[in-house]
C-alpha cells in the first residue's frame, strides 16, 4: 500500500508524473530526480513491495527493479531489508569511506 508520509518530502514531489514513466535515454534524466532524494529508500521499497512495474522509482528504472527482483525472489519486504542495510552502512564509518 502506498504510503503518503514518506512521498511528502520526496525530491519528485514538484515534478510532473509523466517526467518519471519515460522510456530509453529519458530515464536517465529521471533518475537524476532521484539522485539526492531524502526518501529515496522508502521509494524504491515502495515499488519493489508493490510490484510496480512502470516509472522511475527510488532511482531505478522498470528494467533495473526486474533485474533485482530476478536476484532476490525471496526477499518478503524490500523496505526491511533496505532499512537495514541503510542502518548498516551509517552505523559502520568505513563503509561510507570504502566507496
Amino acid at each position: 500500500m502506498f504510503s503518503h508520509q514518506w512521498a511528502a518530502d520526496a525530491a519528485c514531489r514538484t515534478v510532473r508524473p509523466d517526467v518519471l514513466f519515460v522510456r530509453g535515454a529519458e530515464q536517465n534524466r529521471a533518475k537524476q530526480v532521484c539522485a539526492n532524494c531524502p526518501v529515496r529508500v522508502e521509494c524504491l521499497a515502495e515499488s519493489l513491495d508493490n510490484d510496480i512495474e512502470w516509472g522511475v522509482w527510488g532511482g531505478m528504472t522498470e528494467r533495473e527493479r526486474r533485474s533485482l527482483l530476478r536476484r532476490r525472489p525471496n526477499v518478503t519486504s524490500w523496505r526491511a531489508l533496505l532499512d537495514e542495510a541503510r542502518r548498516n552502512h551509517e552505523a559502520d564509518p568505513a563503509a561510507r569511506t570504502a566507496v
